[in-house]
């Protein structure tokens, strides 16, 4: 788009196409590493706030962060090594991807309060818009896309 001021043509880069934030980190599955990975979700999200000036109310940074927790808990409790954790926001959503070494795709169990554990999948999907689960070359990809605005 351009402006045009007494006959000056002022470019304004409003028709540039906006890539999304992207930023993704490499866990060993070590003691720490989903408090690591956590703590990364939380700067991503300030960085989100700041760069793109989205609205990440304190809701929906919980959202992203809780998210974060169970998706890297998931793939260090079952691929028992490492993982990736890899996120990508705009000012309307965020997509947490985790890729880990395991082929088997996480089971989405029926709601059951009496059940202890496996409730992981069950809580990401409640606070995301889309779950996806596929199979990649090394593993398996877990992907959930969290609104941030409802």
């Amino acid at each position: 788009m351009m402006e045009h001021m007494d006959g000056a043509v002022i470019p304004t880069d409003f028709d540039m196409p906006v890539e999304p934030l992207r930023r993704a980190a490499h866990y060993t599955g070590e003691p720490g590493s989903i408090a690591e990975a956590r703590a990364f979700g939380e700067l991503f999200v300030e960085q989100l706030r700041s760069e793109w000036c989205a609205p990440v109310d304190r809701l929906a940074a919980g959202d992203v962060l809780l998210v974060v927790s169970e998706l890297v808990t998931n793939a260090q409790r079952h691929s028992h090594g490492p993982y990736i954790l890899e996120l990508e926001g705009t000012d309307t959503a965020v997509t947490v991807a985790v890729y880990d070494s395991s082929a088997a795709l996480p089971r989405r169990y029926p709601k059951d309060p009496g059940r202890v554990g496996g409730h992981g999948l069950e809580i990401v999907h409640a606070v995301s818009a889309q779950v996806t689960a596929e199979l990649v070359p090394v593993g398996k990809c877990v992907r959930a896309v969290v609104r941030l605005t409802r």
